[in-house]
C-alpha cells in the first residue's frame, strides 16, 4: 500500500468523528448490561427493516467489484438475505453472552485490611480498519457496544455503499435505545489521506485493529501512532503424518482448502509425509480432479507424479519454492510439498508460517502432542479442519478477528479481547507507613 500523508482537512474530518465517538463511549461504558442488550435488539430490528436498502447498496459494490476483477474476493463482499440473517443471529449470540465489563479477574485481601479486586473494563474507543467484508461492520458494532466501547469504522472502498447502509441502520437502531448513536461511526471517505489521519488519532482512539491481508496489516503497523492489535494475514499449513487415517485426512484437507477459499484460515500449503503420499495424495488428487470450482495444485518434484495421474495439466504446476510457500492464496490454489519427517515439516512451518493457524493430521499421539507443543501459532489443530479457527466456532460469538500477535490477546477474540483491566482498591482509612 502507498504511504499517503494526511492534510489539515483529513485530520479535521477524522478528529470530529473520533471526538463524538469518544464522548459517546464514556456513556456506553457506564450502561447496564440490560441497556446494552436492548440496544443490540434495536440494531437488529433496524437492520432487518432496512434489508432492501442494504442489499441494493451491496449490489452496487458487487457490480463495481466485478468490473474491477476482484475474483474470489467477491465472496467476502457479497450480502444475501441468508447472510444478513446470519449477521442478525450473531448479534443475538453477542446479546446472550455474559457482559465482560466488571467481571472479576481476581480478588485478594491484604493483611492491612485493603480489599483489592481486578476487574475487566472497556478499552474506550476502538478503531477498526478492514477490507471488503461488510459483515465486519455489524460484528464490530455489536461486540464493541456489548463490551462498553465506542467504535470508529474504516471499511475499504470495495464495500463503501454496503457499509454506509449498514451503519445508517445501526445508528437508527441506537437512536431507539440508551446507547448514543455516535457510539458507532463510519469514516466513509475513500481518500487514503483519511486513512492515514485515522491511524494518527492518538488520544482519541485507544486501539487500532486492522482486519485484512498482509499489506493492510503492515500499513497499519508501520503508520499508526495508536497501539495496534494485528489480525488476519496467514499462510496456513497442514502436515499429514505417516500414521494417519487416509480417508479422514482427505476430507479434512478438502474442507480446509475448499469450504471457503477467501478467508484467512483456508489451507495454503499441504505438507505430506513421504509414507503418506500414495495413501493420501492419490485419493486427494482424484477428489481435486472432480472439484468445482477447480483447484490448482503447485507441487514439488516428489508430489508431481502422483497428482499428475488425475489432475489435468492446466491445473498442475511445479511449485515455485521462493514464492508459493510464502503466499496466502485466498483462492482455489494450493502448494504441496513432500517431507521425510515431522522435523522437516516443523522446520518448514517455522520458516513460512505467519503464526495464524496450523494443523496436523495423525493417529500417532506423540506426533500430535509434539506438533501442538512446538508449533508457534495462534491456533493449532489436530485432526480438524483449519477452517474452525473462528470466534463463533470456538463459542465466543461473533469475532473482531484472529489476533496473530502475543500481547493482550491471541487467536479469535471478541468481548474479552475488547476489554482491558483495572484495579479496585477499597479501604477503611489505611495509610502507608
Amino acid at each position: 500500500m502507498s504511504n499517503p500523508q494526511p492534510d489539515a482537512a483529513h485530520r479535521a474530518f477524522v478528529e470530529d468523528k473520533a471526538r463524538k465517538v469518544r464522548e459517546a463511549a464514556r456513556l456506553v461504558a457506564a450502561l447496564s448490561t440490560e441497556d446494552k442488550n436492548k440496544a443490540l435488539e434495536a440494531m437488529a430490528r433496524q437492520l432487518r427493516a432496512h434489508q432492501g436498502a442494504i442489499l441494493a447498496a451491496n449490489a452496487q459494490d458487487m457490480a463495481a467489484g466485478e468490473a474491477a476483477g476482484l475474483g474470489t474476493k467477491l465472496d467476502r463482499l457479497l450480502l444475501t438475505p441468508e447472510r444478513l440473517e446470519a449477521m442478525l443471529h450473531e448479534i443475538e449470540q453477542v446479546k446472550n453472552l455474559p457482559d465482560p465489563v466488571g467481571q472479576e479477574i481476581d480478588h485478594r485481601q491484604r493483611p492491612n485490611g485493603l480489599d483489592i479486586r481486578r476487574v475487566r473494563a472497556p478499552l474506550g474507543v476502538v478503531g477498526i480498519i478492514y477490507e471488503a467484508r461488510p459483515n465486519v461492520t455489524v460484528d464490530a458494532a455489536a461486540l464493541c457496544l456489548k463490551s462498553g466501547n465506542g467504535v470508529v469504522l474504516k471499511g475499504g472502498s470495495d464495500a463503501v455503499h454496503s457499509n454506509r447502509a449498514l451503519v445508517a441502520a445501526i445508528r437508527q437502531g441506537l437512536a431507539d435505545s440508551r446507547v448514543p448513536p455516535n457510539a458507532v461511526d463510519l469514516l466513509d471517505s475513500i481518500d487514503r489521506g483519511v486513512t492515514a489521519a485515522f491511524l494518527r488519532m492518538r488520544g482519541l482512539i485507544d486501539v487500532i485493529i486492522p482486519r485484512g491481508g498482509k499489506a493492510l496489516i503492515e500499513f497499519a503497523v508501520e503508520n499508526s501512532l495508536v497501539p495496534v492489535i494485528e489480525t488476519g494475514a496467514s499462510v496456513v499449513h497442514v502436515y499429514v503424518d505417516a500414521a494417519v487415517n487416509a480417508p479422514m485426512a482427505v476430507e479434512v484437507i478438502l474442507n480446509s482448502k475448499t469450504r471457503r477459499v477467501s478467508i484467512c484460515n483456508a489451507l495454503d500449503t499441504l505438507l505430506l509425509h513421504r509414507d503418506a503420499l500414495e495413501a493420501v495424495g492419490d485419493p486427494l488428487a482424484q477428489r481435486l480432479a472432480a472439484s468445482q470450482p477447480p483447484v490448482e495444485v503447485r507441487a514439488d518434484p516428489a508430489a508431481l507424479p502422483v497428482f499428475a495421474r488425475h489432475l489435468p495439466q492446466e491445473r498442475l504446476k511445479p511449485v515455485n519454492p521462493n514464492e508459493d510457500y510464502d503466499t496466502e492464496f485466498l483462492d482455489y490454489r494450493m502448494a504441496v510439498r513432500v517431507v521425510d519427517s515431522l522435523d522437516e515439516a516443523l522446520d518448514h512451518i517455522r520458516r513460512h508460517s505467519l503464526n495464524h493457524t496450523e494443523g496436523v493430521l495423525t493417529d500417532n499421539p506423540q506426533v500430535a502432542e509434539r506438533f501442538l507443543r512446538e508449533v508457534d501459532a495462534a491456533c493449532v489443530m489436530h485432526n480438524a479442519s483449519t477452517q474452525f479457527t473462528d470466534g463463533g466456532q470456538f463459542g465466543l460469538g461473533a469475532e473482531i478477528g484472529i489476533s496473530t500477535q502475543r500481547l493482550h490477546v491471541r487467536g479469535p477474540f471478541a468481548l474479552e479481547g475488547l476489554t482491558t483491566m483495572k484495579w479496585l482498591v477499597r479501604g477503611s482509612g489505611q495509610t502507608r507507613p
